[in-house]
């Protein structure tokens, strides 16, 4: 279970360290893609073949299911985090996100968000 707000740094390199309140959870690797909003989202690995199985389930014949599979699986990353409980995103996701300097995680329950300090405020200010 993934709950709270955690205030990290993330240097140029994309290495981020994962709060110890998530660390347990993520231990055996993770997957991390775009989120919906200019966010990223992880994913335990049990969670994110739950996911999946559910997502191609859907009909290739249909124009949004495509679109979905697009979005979580071209842009997905499967990371392990170091010994020191830290991971490092893939530039590419960094740039979606407009991740530099500080990252908000946020708990969603069965998943994490990953935003920019600036995009959380916007979201979270208007919540």
């Amino acid at each position: 279970m993934f709950i709270g707000e955690f205030k990290q740094t993330i240097d140029k390199q994309g290495k981020l360290a994962l709060p110890q309140a998530y660390g347990a959870g993520l231990a055996a690797g993770l997957v991390v893609t775009r989120g919906f909003e200019r966010n990223l989202m992880v994913f335990a690995r049990r969670e994110w073949r739950a996911l999946a199985e559910k997502v191609v389930e859907q009909s290739l014949f249909d124009g949004e299911s495509r679109a979905l599979r697009r979005r979580l699986f071209s842009n997905a990353a499967e990371l392990v985090p170091d010994r020191n409980g830290r991971i490092t995103l893939p530039a590419s996701l960094c740039e979606f996100a407009g991740l530099e300097g500080q990252a908000v995680m946020t708990g969603m329950y069965d998943y994490l968000e990953i935003w920019s300090g600036e995009s959380w405020e916007e979201v979270n200010g208007s919540l």
